[in-house]
C-alpha cells in the first residue's frame, strides 16, 4: 500500500518540508527547551503509571487496566511527534521522507482515535464502579475488559488506515511545504491541489463517530454518576465517589476539548498558526498532564507508589 502511495505522490519529490514555526526563529529555542522538558516528564510519569499498575497488586482492577493502556498510548503517541519536532526546531533540515510522513500521519491519527474510544470505555468502567459497586467484578470481568480495550484500538487503527490512504491519493501537484510541525490531516488537506470538498465531509463524519459519540456516551455515564452520587448520604462518601471520577473526567475535559476545537473549525475561520499551538497542547502538554493528574488526585496511586518504594528499599 505504502509503494502504491509513493508512486502515485511523492514522484515529483521525495518528501515534505514542516515549516512548524521557521517563521519564529527568536521562538524556537525556547520551544526546543520547552518540548523537551515536557517530553521527559511525559515519558517519566507515564512509565511510572505502568510500572505501578503492574507492581501493585491493589492495582489490579479494571480502572487501572484502563489507565496504563491510556499511558502506553499517550508514551506512543507523543513519541510519534515530538523527536521529529525538537530535530526541526534545532536542525537545519527540516524535511520529512514521504514514507515518514504516511507513517507519521498513520501512527498519530490510529493513536488519537484509540484514545477518543478509550476515554469513552473508561467512563462505562466509571459508571458501572459507582453505580453499580456490588456487580462491578460480575460486569467488568478481566476478559471483558481486555476485549474493549483491544476493541479501542482496532476502531482507532483502521480509522487511522482509510483517512491514510484517502489523503495520499489526492494528488498534491508538487505542493509540499506542510505549515505544521507534524503530519496532520488539516495541514496535508491544504496542500491538495483539487477541491476536498468530499474528504472534508468524510472527515466531519468521521469526527463525529469517533469523537463525538464517545463524548455523548460520557456525558450519560457521568450524568448517572452524578445522580448516584447525590443519593449518597454519606459526605465522605461523595467525596470518594467524586475522587474516583474526578481525575477521569478533568483528562476527557482536556482533550476533547482541545480535539473538537481543532477538528470541527472551519479553514477561514482557523489560522493556521492557532491550529499549531492548539495541536501542542493536545499532542504534547495533554500526555505529560494525565500522569499529574492520576497521582495527585489519586490515593490509591500515590499509595501504591509509596509501597512499591518502601518494599523497594526494605528489600535491600
Amino acid at each position: 500500500m505504502l509503494a502504491r502511495l509513493e508512486e502515485k505522490n511523492a514522484s515529483s519529490f521525495t518528501g515534505f518540508i514542516l515549516l512548524a514555526f521557521s517563521d519564529r526563529p527568536q521562538l524556537e529555542l525556547v520551544l526546543f527547551v520547552v518540548l523537551l522538558i515536557f517530553y521527559i516528564f511525559t515519558l517519566l510519569g507515564n512509565t511510572t503509571i505502568i510500572a505501578l499498575s503492574h507492581l501493585d497488586p491493589h492495582l489490579h482492577t479494571p480502572m487501572y487496566f484502563f489507565l496504563s493502556n491510556l499511558s502506553f498510548l499517550d508514551l506512543c503517541y507523543t513519541t510519534s511527534i515530538v523527536p521529529q519536532l525538537l530535530v526541526n526546531l534545532r536542525g537545519i533540515n527540516k524535511s520529512i521522507s514521504f514514507g515518514g510522513c504516511v507513517v507519521q500521519l498513520y501512527i498519530s491519527l490510529g493513536l488519537g482515535g484509540t484514545e477518543c474510544i478509550l476515554l469513552g470505555v473508561m467512563a462505562f468502567d466509571r459508571y458501572v464502579a459507582v453505580c453499580r459497586p456490588l456487580h462491578y467484578t460480575v460486569i467488568m470481568p478481566p476478559h471483558l475488559c481486555a476485549l474493549m480495550a483491544s476493541a479501542s484500538w482496532f476502531i482507532g487503527f483502521a480509522n487511522s488506515l482509510l483517512q491514510t490512504v484517502l489523503i495520499f491519493l489526492l494528488p498534491l501537484c508538487g505542493r509540499n511545504k506542510l505549515d505544521h510541525f507534524f503530519c496532520e490531516v488539516p495541514a496535508l488537506l491544504k496542500l491538495a491541489c483539487v477541491d476536498t470538498s468530499i474528504n472534508e465531509s468524510e472527515i466531519f463524519f468521521v469526527v463525529v463517530f469517533i469523537l463525538l459519540i464517545p463524548v455523548a456516551f460520557i456525558m450519560f455515564s457521568y450524568g448517572g454518576i452524578v445522580r448516584a452520587i447525590l443519593r449518597i448520604k454519606s459526605a465522605a462518601g461523595q467525596r470518594k465517589a467524586f475522587g474516583t471520577c474526578g481525575s477521569h473526567l478533568t483528562v476527557v475535559t482536556l482533550f476533547y476539548g482541545t480535539a473538537i476545537y481543532a477538528y470541527l473549525q472551519r479553514n477561514n475561520n482557523y489560522s493556521q498558526d492557532q491550529g499549531k499551538f492548539i495541536a501542542l497542547f493536545y499532542t504534547i502538554v495533554t500526555p505529560m498532564i494525565n500522569p499529574l493528574i492520576y497521582t495527585l488526585r489519586n490515593k490509591d496511586v500515590k499509595g501504591a507508589m509509596k509501597n512499591v518504594l518502601w518494599n523497594g528499599h526494605d528489600s535491600r
